[in-house]
């Protein structure tokens, strides 16, 4: 049921983007993410898909990979676009009944689609590619300026890390009690909306009592090893651009205006 799913987990490797900083990451994904949600234009999407088949190169993913990332959100996608297909005014290609399918809501159902897709590997890119370590450093480097606003950079960057690595481990969590409810002879996948609902009962008692006593277990590990709040720290491995940072960044930069530029002066 949710074997194969990817989604918050780290895939060590020594691709391109691998090798990247961390903050070049996080400033090229939001980047990215914005001329995506921007993007009008059929040259914008393809600029979009050239630089999506770029970075899938540059980590060394394979299609397999890309398919798990998405397998999760299939019915968000496909409900998207089915939404599109026969609520959406124009004209009429060819009828299912009661109803239409027009010519504008297969392009609107399109590009939306696609805008998912695109923000869902931008976004998992960065997971896949990116130490748990690695991403509160660069978090905290990034949010550092705030830290004169008053705002605690390191302790925002330390819970977004944390509720990102504690997603592989639930979802993994949740696969065991999966298992062994139905080993019990628990039905999940059959039977009316009703039914189904009731059935998730028995998973997510077990899974929200097993996350609070996995939090219990990493507060007081923190406690014992001394964390505090606002304490100076320092790192083994500081945070450096190189060149191909640059580059990559120069390159997202690129994407972007050329994003804002199509869509308003093309």
């Amino acid at each position: 049921m949710l074997s194969g799913i990817t989604l918050g987990q780290y895939v060590p490797g020594r691709s391109f983007i691998h090798r990247l900083d961390p903050r070049t990451k996080i400033l090229a994904c939001a980047m990215l993410i914005l001329a995506v949600l921007v993007c009008n234009r059929p040259a914008g999407y393809a600029i979009l898909t050239l630089g999506t088949l770029l970075a899938l190169g540059g980590a060394g993913t394979s299609p397999r990979l890309v398919m798990s990332v998405l397998r999760p959100f299939w019915i968000i996608l496909t409900l998207t676009l089915v939404l599109q297909l026969f609520f959406t005014p124009g004209l009429a290609l060819f009828a299912l009944g009661p109803l239409h399918v027009t010519r504008e809501g297969l392009v609107l159902g399109g590009q939306i689609l696609w805008r998912l897709t695109l923000l869902i590997i931008f976004s998992s890119l960065l997971t896949l590619t990116t130490s748990p370590l690695m991403l509160t450093a660069a978090l905290e480097s990034l949010l550092k300026p705030l830290k004169r606003l008053g705002v605690p950079a390191f302790d925002l960057a330390m819970m977004m890390t944390i509720a990102l690595r504690f997603i592989p481990t639930l979802l993994q969590e949740a696969q065991q009690i999966i298992k062994a409810q139905q080993s019990r002879g628990a039905v999940f996948s059959r039977g009316g909306l009703t039914r189904r609902v009731r059935g998730l009962v028995p998973l997510l008692v077990p899974l929200f009592a097993g996350a609070f006593r996995r939090a219990e277990e990493l507060a007081t590990a923190m406690e014992i090893r001394c964390y505090r709040v606002g304490a100076n720290r320092t790192r083994m491995h500081q945070l450096r651009y190189s060149r191909r940072d640059y580059i990559v960044l120069v390159g997202a930069g690129a994407v972007l205006a050329a994003t804002f530029a199509l869509r308003w002066w093309g």
